[in-house]
């Protein structure tokens, strides 16, 4: 028995989120909702369940599924979506039951990211994704696929790449990969030829909505695209940034996390979120607003477990804290003084000061600080520490000497020191400052 033809429509959506061993949480269903408007899903209808575990045939039962198909007749539903992972057979069967497309929580998230992704690094991982999801659905009915003009959950190769023959898919699959590893190579490149020159690089992480592409906006001066939404970026970007005690370091702003976030993307993305596995720095954005901050904490913890990120050091950045009443801009240190957490506002642009001088702090290179006396005649000394910003004071004394107070990076102060005898001299100070190492394999 032949599949029914899946029609190209679509957008009309009935959702469907079932509670297993507890009643339903607002708070995924909240971003459920959320997930299928950033789709381009018009929602006319929430169906909620609470179940002991998932039916093995049809997910929800056969009671459930007669209330759905009641609902799409009345709501002229085109298309149903469902908050969880589907098998291939639940899928199937669920199809075959409402005579409508289905679509699971991965596809759901698939789609989006196949709307998101503008570069061609992007759309290769997300195709690559969808293949590898979509080449376990691949039954009789599915011929018809290719006919699709698009439609949620059939973006990307849904038109022109998912014919029904196994290997086809299989060879696609294989093209892409060698094409992104030829991309790895040359991120490669770049990541060691930052390492070489010392260039710490600093990757935002975050749960998705929590700020990280309004941040890196405010701190680069960039115009990349920011929206209130789901997923609002995709594509992975890195800018220049120089610190306030001019420290250059590149600013990488990653895709964000959520929860149950598809393997097949992880897998995927593994590439991109290269970036936050050799960073010297993780900034992890955190919406302070958010009700399911804790939760929200924990996946994107689970995420950098799962990627190998966990040994990179890391700084919490706590943003929107616009939202919250008698909360200011503040810096929150260990036991031992070093900073763990930033609080701010990235969208009024307030605590960014505060951010800047952490982070000088924490990847900053190990500067000499001192005082140091030079005569009328040393004159040349005094022009390179002026040429480079190295002097932070300086006053006159009667006999035509002159004291300065400088600070400069202890490499630059060791080189210094072979040109200039003078700059032995220096009494310097101790900073105390604990150091961020750069971590991982390169």
């Amino acid at each position: 028995m032949e599949l029914f033809e899946r029609p190209s429509g679509g957008e009309r959506a009935v959702l469907v989120h079932v509670a297993f061993q507890s009643r339903p949480d607002p708070g995924e269903i909240e971003e459920f909702t959320e997930l299928a408007k950033s789709a381009g899903a018009e929602p006319v209808a929430f169906v909620t369940a609470s179940r002991s575990q998932p039916d093995p045939g049809s997910f929800v039962g056969s009671g459930k599924l007669e209330e759905i198909r009641g609902i799409l007749e009345a709501e002229s539903g085109e298309l149903v979506i469902f908050d969880h992972e589907l098998s291939p057979r639940q899928e199937r069967n669920i199809e075959q039951a409402l005579s409508c497309r289905v679509l699971d929580r991965t596809g759901l998230i698939l789609d989006i990211f196949a709307q998101r992704a503008q570069s061609h690094e992007g759309k290769l991982q997300v195709e690559l994704a969808q293949l590898r999801h979509l080449s376990t659905r691949l039954v009789r009915g599915w011929t018809h696929l290719e006919r699709q003009k698009g439609g949620i959950g059939l973006r990307g190769p849904g038109e022109t790449q998912l014919e029904t023959d196994r290997r086809l898919i299989g060879h696609r699959i294989s093209r892409i990969r060698k094409r992104l590893e030829k991309v790895d190579a040359r991120r490669e490149l770049g990541r060691k030829a930052r390492y070489r020159a010392e260039v710490p690089t600093l990757s935002l992480v975050g749960y998705t909505n929590a700020g990280k592409s309004t941040l890196f906006n405010r701190l680069t001066e960039s115009r990349v695209y920011a929206k209130d939404q789901l997923f609002a970026t995709l594509d992975p970007t890195l800018r220049q940034l120089l610190l306030p005690g001019n420290t250059s370091v590149v600013l990488a702003d990653t895709v964000g996390f959520i929860s149950r976030l598809p393997h097949e993307l992880v897998a995927a993305f593994r590439s991109t979120l290269q970036e936050s596995i050799d960073a010297t720095l993780l900034l992890h954005v955190i919406d302070a607003s958010s009700p399911e901050m804790a939760g929200q904490v924990a996946e994107v913890r689970n995420v950098l477990e799962e990627i190998g990120a966990t040994g990179v050091p890391l700084l919490e950045v706590y943003n929107k804290i616009d939202r919250l009443d008698g909360v200011e801009p503040h810096v929150e240190r260990d036991g031992e003084g070093k900073p763990v957490r930033v609080w701010l506002s990235a969208m009024q642009g307030t605590g960014l000061d505060l951010l800047l001088d952490v982070l000088e702090e924490l990847v900053g290179p190990d500067r000499v600080t001192g005082s140091l006396v030079l005569a009328p005649d040393q004159g040349a000394l005094r022009a390179a520490l002026y040429r480079e910003g190295h002097v932070d004071e300086e006053s006159c004394s009667d006999d035509g000497s002159l004291e300065l107070h400088v600070t400069l990076p202890r490499k630059r102060y060791e080189q210094l020191m072979n040109e200039f005898e003078a700059l032995k001299r220096l009494q310097t100070e101790s900073s105390g400052r604990e150091r961020v190492t750069v971590s991982g394999s390169r």
